[in-house]
């Protein structure tokens, strides 16, 4: 859905910088053509040159005007990135077609050009195109060179030295426009993911206790009735576990409502991993899965919430442990970089996230699981953040997914 939104805007915004273009194309040719063979000749008494005795003559006006329809039914089916194009080459094949006309087989040095050409180099900004920057001004150099070469005239290296400056001066301000929407995109983005941070907050801090008490009431009375009818077992062990479960759901959302003072203390990533080994073992072994823990060298220790880290990575281990249902290796790896960082791996071999997921991992409420609630992994991310580290996901479908937690290990 972001997606398809943002496609949407972007077309938006390519459709109004088309039309406007077309009607300063149509504008510009006009004015140059009305200036150049009917006004100049007047004021400087060669009277007028008209089209008719010139190159193509009047088809030159006929075949410009025919660019039009074509580029109004692309603009009814959506097409729009390709009109600029269109109008691009047309125009610079019918002059090319032109020129050679006049100039071939006569004396008369090659002084040809159009200011529709600067327009094509002043408007690639508009567009936001690399692509489009890099054909437009390397067409338009190529096509003076191929003049020059034809007609054996080396007046066209004045054009061609014109153009390249002009295109150097909009490659930096089509770079500005790039940096300028990448910050725009950036700041668009953190807002939104604050203003969901909020809502799940202002959510949480209203219902989280609410539950959270009758859950323990609840939880309670099913153990003491577990106690009355003890030769009734296969419901109250389910019973308590779906309690758990809704009761760790609580916790994340508290987590991520309430305010917090991080304290951090000296801790060992080792004892950190183990004691969540510890914890996921009973699972991984039911789900016939090998842990295998690569510890690279003297590892320092890192200034952390120890309490923090171990729901990190008992949420990592977790998710990799229930990516395998046919069971597997997880290896977890850590080492030191340049002496400033500490790099944790977890890899798996399950079934792996699709492309079109990974963006979205980590958003409020997203997840891939079936009984999954989108806000472990949205915790996580949160406390990696809040300990100035990185959080970055591979993966291949079939083939595994790796988890990358980059931590500083002196915390300022």
């Amino acid at each position: 859905m972001k997606e398809e939104l943002r496609k949407t805007k972007l077309l938006h915004e390519e459709t109004k910088a088309t039309k406007f273009f077309i009607w300063l194309f149509y504008i510009f040719f006009i004015i140059f053509e009305v200036v150049y063979f009917y006004i100049a000749p007047r004021l400087t008494g060669d009277g007028v040159i008209t089209r008719p005795n010139d190159g193509i003559g009047l088809w030159m006006y006929v075949l410009i005007a025919g660019i039009f329809p074509v580029s109004y039914y692309l603009l009814k089916i959506g097409k729009v990135e390709n009109i600029k194009y269109i109008y691009f080459f047309s125009f610079i094949f019918i002059d090319i077609i032109n020129n050679l006309i006049i100039y071939l087989g006569t004396d008369e040095s090659f002084a040809a050009g159009h200011i529709v050409e600067v327009l094509f180099i002043l408007f690639l900004p508009i567009f936001v195109s690399k692509k489009y920057f890099w054909t437009v001004s390397s067409v338009v150099v190529l096509k003076y060179l191929f003049m020059g070469l034809v007609l054996e005239d080396n007046l066209v290296l004045v054009p061609i030295i014109i153009y390249m400056i002009l295109s150097a001066i909009v490659y930096v301000i089509l770079t500005r426009f790039y940096s300028y929407i990448s910050s725009l995109n950036s700041a668009h983005e953190e807002l939104r993911k604050k203003e969901k941070l909020a809502v799940i907050g202002q959510m949480a801090a209203a219902i989280g206790h609410e539950i959270r008490n009758p859950l323990s009431s609840l939880r309670g009375f099913t153990q003491l009735q577990q106690e009355r009818n003890p030769d009734n077992h296969n419901y109250y062990p389910i019973m308590i576990q779906e309690i758990d479960r809704i009761n760790k759901i609580v916790d994340d959302l508290m987590y991520l409502g309430k305010p917090r003072i991080i304290k951090y203390d000296k801790a060992s990533i080792e004892e950190i991993i183990a004691y969540t080994l510890s914890i996921t073992q009973h699972d991984a072994e039911r789900s016939l899965i090998k842990v295998e823990t690569i510890m690279e060298g003297p590892l320092p220790p890192i200034e952390c919430d120890s309490r923090q880290l171990k729901q990190v990575f008992l949420n990592l281990i977790k998710n990799a442990i229930e990516s395998m249902l046919d069971g597997g290796n997880i290896q977890i790896k850590v080492k030191v970089i340049d002496g400033k960082k500490m790099m944790i791996t977890i890899r798996d071999e399950g079934c792996g996230i699709p492309d079109a997921n990974l963006l979205n991992l980590g958003e409020p409420f997203f997840t891939t699981k079936m009984e999954g609630t989108g806000l472990g992994l949205m915790v996580t991310n949160q406390i990696i953040n809040e300990h100035k580290g990185n959080l970055k996901f591979e993966s291949s479908l079939d083939t595994g997914t790796t988890v990358t937690v980059v931590l500083p290990i002196t915390q300022k």
